[in-house]
């Protein structure tokens, strides 16, 4: 099962370096990551496959994760139009997207409140849907 694991952390050098050590020197690996934030704070989305080793690392390493949630990763080509397609789909079933980010080997992974309307909406099951690493 695919888990985003969100973690805030303050905005200055070396805190991304914080969290991707504690992961890595725990033998653990990422499927995807993705950093925002301008101010004082930032929000830290990781793409995992296995939430619980994980999150102790992290805890290990005093790190927090704020959040942990399933979401939906699917394989998609990279070429132009992909993305608009399968959010056209994902619109089509009527489903509001809260989190969109590219993993490792061109996938996508989505969120939203719906993961089953998600799944639904995109064609696939929950078996069909991994996380790398």
């Amino acid at each position: 099962m695919p888990v985003d694991l969100m973690v805030r952390t303050e905005n200055e050098p070396g805190a991304l370096a914080a969290v991707a050590a504690a992961i890595s020197d725990a033998g653990l690996n990422l499927a995807a990551a993705t950093y925002t934030g301008g101010g004082p704070s930032a929000e830290l989305h990781l793409l995992v496959k296995h939430a619980g080793p994980t999150r102790d690392a992290l805890a290990r390493a005093g790190i927090d994760v704020a959040t942990e949630r399933e979401v939906v990763v699917v394989d998609a080509d990279d070429k132009p139009g992909v993305l608009t397609d399968l959010t056209r789909r994902i619109a089509a079933g009527g489903v509001n997207l809260d989190l969109v980010y590219v993993a490792t080997g061109t996938r996508l992974v989505f969120g939203a409140q719906d993961l089953d309307a998600l799944r639904a909406a995109l064609g696939v099951a929950s078996a069909d849907v991994e996380a790398d690493g």
